[in-house]
């Protein structure tokens, strides 16, 4: 069936991958040169909020939905392979996509959000009219989504930051007041927002249990604002093309979709969307970094003789190889699983590895992409430091990688949290997932993976025997070692994905190869740098100390 299923769609990526690598490129690129503004009042001084895109990232709207880069995954004609389709696709058009990739990944999560919510609780505008616009292939009627929970007081804590509150209105729909401090596509058509429903006392509850969940559209029948005012656009460090802004909401028009107080709850699916965006992003850009730095040193003559002659050359690009293609795996095998799950073929076993997975892919492809990014610069010297050649930006847009959608440190402790409340099943789905296909890997008779199947049972072994002793027994060492812990479980899954790869019947000698080089590395730091002492109570002292050493709180202008 899975032959069948690739024999179906390869043409259509074949096809896609040449478009873009030209025409979706050059429009990718004027995304870059023509970024996004807004003109605040007309020639008559009246607030209008226009933004301004360029007609490239205009056509990245229209190219995304011929070419069914959301409709996919939904459509499912694939049945559970549907998913892995469509990745496949936005793995080969998200380097090329001006980042137009960020307003689908919101579109994606949104579109899952509305999908998972039951036909019979009465949100017909959702599943009438937002959800079929979401999915469509038809460019004049497919909508984008953005994802508004970000406000003045951070991110990833939203039960503490979030202010805006929700005022019920006669009509069934409620009145949103607040301060959106960062808002991606903000040309999107519609929008997800947390909020607080303020009750018949005029008050809010705080906390989690306080949000709930909004569908508002950006703008009224008769194209006017929906009650929003642009306060600024957002001068980032990358993401350039993306209109980002400041939003003001005052009194826009919104619908209650999730149960009361149960916000936090309904963004969950949405995370798991937006997270593999996130790393398909990330391995998409370390793939087309690889690629470019692999052909300058075919062109490249420099002491003499080509870069791919020099040996150390070739070493490092040899290296960052490596890491590409074990972050490919994992993200493959993360849209499997959610395939599965989307067609309600997946076992307990598969949804349990999916959740913990989801955290630990984001946070780890996002720091490798970092590495390969800067790295990759460097393979082309001082070409890599000039605007010009379109190299910085991909730096600059990788920076955003580990940032969206959670820090390193607070899916960290993400994992932890799935840990808890799983009661430990996710790890031992893990561990017992690992262990199988180092079995089946066993068998082969080839040394770089007899070693590899080695080196990853240890790590599975020094795993267990560190969450059976202190880590146990002293919760405080496991939250401080979290980023380390998730380090050593996303690399030793990946080694497992590799080692599952390098036994396939068309595998050749290179992915063996590939499964000995990753396995040299530290499967494992977390049991490393907690036999050094590196989570103890000294340790996390001195941790403190190091950084507060010779710091002051003054102002800087009384120092």
């Amino acid at each position: 069936m899975r032959d069948f299923v690739l024999e179906q769609f390869a043409p259509d990526l074949e096809r896609f991958g040449h478009r873009c690598a030209t025409d979706i490129h050059q429009l990718g690129r004027e995304c870059e040169l023509n970024p996004p503004s807004v003109q605040h009042f007309d020639a008559w001084g009246n607030r209008v909020d226009d933004l301004i895109t360029c007609s490239a990232w205009k056509s990245m709207h229209d190219i995304a939905a011929e070419e069914g880069l959301i409709s996919i995954a939904y459509e499912r004609k694939y049945g559970p392979w549907s998913r892995l389709y469509q990745i496949a696709k936005l793995y080969l058009y998200i380097p090329s996509s001006g980042l137009y990739s960020c307003p689908l990944a919101m579109t994606d999560g949104a579109a899952q959000t509305i999908d998972r919510i039951d036909k019979n609780t009465g949100h017909s505008l959702l599943h009438e009219k937002a959800f079929p616009r979401l999915i469509s292939r038809d460019p004049q009627k497919f909508w984008t989504s953005g994802q508004w929970m970000t406000e003045r007081k951070g991110g990833s804590d939203v039960a503490g930051g979030t202010e805006t509150v929700a005022v019920p209105q006669e009509d069934g729909t409620f009145k949103l007041y607040g301060y959106k401090w960062f808002s991606s596509a903000t040309d999107s058509n519609m929008t997800l927002a947390l909020a607080r429903i303020v009750d018949e006392n005029k008050q809010t509850t705080p906390g989690s249990k306080g949000l709930s969940m909004f569908y508002m559209e950006t703008r009224n029948e008769d194209g006017s604002l929906n009650g929003i005012d642009i306060q600024k656009l957002k001068n980032k460090l990358g993401t350039r093309q993306l209109p980002t802004a400041e939003l003001l909401l005052d009194g826009s028009t919104a619908h209650l979709i999730s149960e009361p107080g149960r916000g936090v709850a309904g963004i969950s699916n949405m995370l798991t969307i937006t997270r593999l965006h996130n790393a398909t992003g990330a391995v998409s850009g370390m793939r087309r970094m690889v690629n470019l730095a692999r052909d300058y040193s075919k062109r490249r003559t420099v002491f003499g003789k080509l870069i791919c002659e020099h040996p150390l050359h070739m070493q490092t690009l040899a290296r960052m190889e490596v890491e590409t293609r074990a972050a490919l795996f994992l993200v493959m095998e993360a849209s499997r699983l959610l395939g599965l799950e989307e067609c309600k073929m997946a076992t307990e076993h598969d949804k349990l590895l999916l959740r913990i997975m989801t955290p630990l892919m984001k946070l780890y492809t996002a720091k490798q992409a970092m590495t390969i990014a800067s790295e990759g610069l460097e393979c082309f010297g001082g070409q890599g430091y000039i605007e010009d050649t379109g190299l910085p930006a991909m730096l600059r847009d990788a920076q955003v990688l580990p940032i969206w959608e959670g820090t390193t440190n607070v899916l960290s402790m993400d994992v932890l949290r799935a840990i808890a409340k799983t009661h430990g099943k996710v790890l031992q789905t893990l561990f017992k997932e690992i262990q199988e296909k180092v079995a089946i890997a066993s068998k082969s008779s080839n040394v770089h993976i007899q070693n590899g199947c080695q080196a990853t049972s240890q790590s599975v072994n020094k795993l267990a025997k560190f969450l059976e002793g202190e880590a146990t027994r002293d919760s405080s060492l496991l939250e401080v070692g979290a980023r380390d812990f998730a380090y050593s479980l996303a690399r030793t899954y990946m080694a497992s994905l590799l080692l599952e790869h390098a036994v396939w019947d068309e595998a050749t000698e290179l992915d063996a190869i590939t499964v000995a080089r990753w396995c040299e590395q530290d499967l494992c730091p977390v049991v490393t740098n907690h036999s050094r002492g590196h989570y103890d109570n000294k340790s996390v002292t001195m941790d403190t100390r190091l950084v507060m050493d010779g710091y002051t709180d003054k102002p800087l202008s009384k120092l």
